[in-house]
């Protein structure tokens, strides 16, 4: 699960993360982060539409190559 500090450390830098949910890369999200609670993180997408995702998900910067799922690492950081 992603820390409070990792995700106030985004917020506040305006971070473009992608949110990798599983192994279909069609399935990520781009967006940055706006608010979280301690189940979920809300993120605005680049249309400008807000998604509510589980914070068990792999939270990673944009630039960084994508993190691969299947590997059997602990999803979040």
């Amino acid at each position: 699960m992603i820390s409070e500090e990792q995700l106030d450390q985004y917020r506040i830098e305006g971070t473009v993360l992608r949110v990798v949910r599983d192994a279909d890369i069609k399935n990520d999200v781009k967006g940055i982060v706006v608010a979280w609670d301690d189940t979920s993180v809300m993120i605005r997408k680049q249309n400008r539409r807000i998604v509510k995702l589980d914070r068990g998900y792999y939270y990673q910067p944009f630039t960084e190559e994508r993190h691969d799922v299947m590997s059997g690492i602990d999803g979040a950081r």
